[in-house]
């Protein structure tokens, strides 16, 4: 009977001492989200729901710009000024076409009647209208007359999976702080079903180091969500930060989210801008020759080509920060309304 009530005694304790402790850990752990700053401990409880919802949001942007490009020998001392006054024509030594493309992601921000509007980087769909290259003299220095120069004739920016073709314009850009808001206007009046970025634009110059944080884009054209840890916050002093995320080609116009006080309270705290790489150039055949299936075992005589290649160093992201992305969008309020998108209520 006394060893009964000894072991009775114990199983008492033992429950006494870690239900306690489990109660007292549940207790203090949980409330201390409630602090009114970005977390940085992974997400207590699952977001898949969250997350899932922000991603319906997100959609994958291409670029496309159509070049007509005029080339020149040496000898004919074509410069600058010849091309703004026209005297060129006659000097041309071949004329060639030629595109570029480039892939990324941007956010649906807005969408009220057949007006739907998408947040992305302004160096995705940033062409230039006209691009010079130079002749270089014995001593490698580069000479004032040009070598070749290419005309934009024309640009499509577009996603493919909203109605219509999906054929943005660019509503307002600015290169310098890398965003760009594009648009379209649907022609029908059906009511299509398309997701919104629904959740507050936060506060980037608030984030801490080791802030936790989503990004969510389309690398080499898939949809996928990483996660990463803020380091340098508010560099510079404007909000922006870097991540650790694994940034791919694709990433670029990528959301960036974090959590405040725990799930589910996202909010927008920058786009993924870009990533550190290095860059090298390369001599190659025209990409025309991999369409067509060109044998290795054959030797190559025909024209090559000097391309510029960029190696990214992954897992350092620059990011574009809330606090630009609301300025810039407040600077150009009256363009957009102007234009029928209406976006002060994103601002406030």
């Amino acid at each position: 009977m006394k060893q009964y009530s000894l072991f009775l005694f114990l199983l008492i304790i033992i429950f006494l001492f870690t239900g306690g402790c489990s109660r007292k850990i549940y207790q203090v752990a949980y409330p201390t989200l409630n602090d009114g700053r970005y977390d940085t401990e992974f997400p207590y409880k699952s977001c898949a729901k969250e997350l899932e919802k922000i991603s319906q949001s997100i959609r994958k942007l291409s670029s496309i710009a159509y070049y007509r490009s005029y080339i020149f020998k040496p000898a004919a001392s074509i410069t600058v000024d010849s091309i703004i006054a026209n005297n060129y024509k006659k000097y041309i030594s071949r004329e060639i076409y030629f595109n570029n493309s480039v892939i990324g992601t941007a956010t649906v921000i807005y969408y009220m009647r057949r007006h739907v509007a998408l947040l992305t980087c302004a160096h995705i769909v940033d062409f230039p209208d006209t691009v010079y290259t130079y002749h270089y003299d014995e001593s490698e220095e580069k000479n004032p007359f040009i070598q070749s120069v290419s005309f934009k004739v024309k640009q499509n920016n577009f996603v493919a999976d909203l109605p219509e073709r999906g054929e943005l314009k660019i509503l307002a850009m600015d290169a310098k702080i890398d965003i760009a808001i594009l648009g379209m206007i649907f022609q029908e009046n059906s009511n299509y079903p398309i997701s919104v970025f629904e959740y507050p634009f936060g506060k980037a110059n608030e984030l801490e180091w080791g802030s936790f944080v989503y990004v969510i884009g389309y690398p080499k054209g898939h949809k996928m969500v990483t996660r990463g840890i803020v380091s340098q916050p508010n560099r510079g002093g404007d909000g922006a930060f870097i991540v650790d995320a694994l940034f791919n080609r694709g990433f670029s116009g990528g959301i960036v989210v974090a959590i405040k006080d725990g799930v589910p309270n996202f909010e927008l705290v920058g786009i993924a801008g870009s990533a550190a790489a290095d860059f090298f150039q390369y001599i190659a055949p025209p990409e025309s020759l991999d369409k067509l299936g060109y044998s290795t075992h054959v030797p190559y005589e025909g024209d090559v080509y000097v391309k510029l290649e960029k190696q990214l160093n992954y897992g350092i992201t620059f990011v574009v920060p809330s606090e630009q992305i609301r300025d810039f969008m407040k600077k150009n309020l009256d363009i957009l309304e102007d234009k029928g998108f209406n976006m002060s209520f994103i601002t406030n």
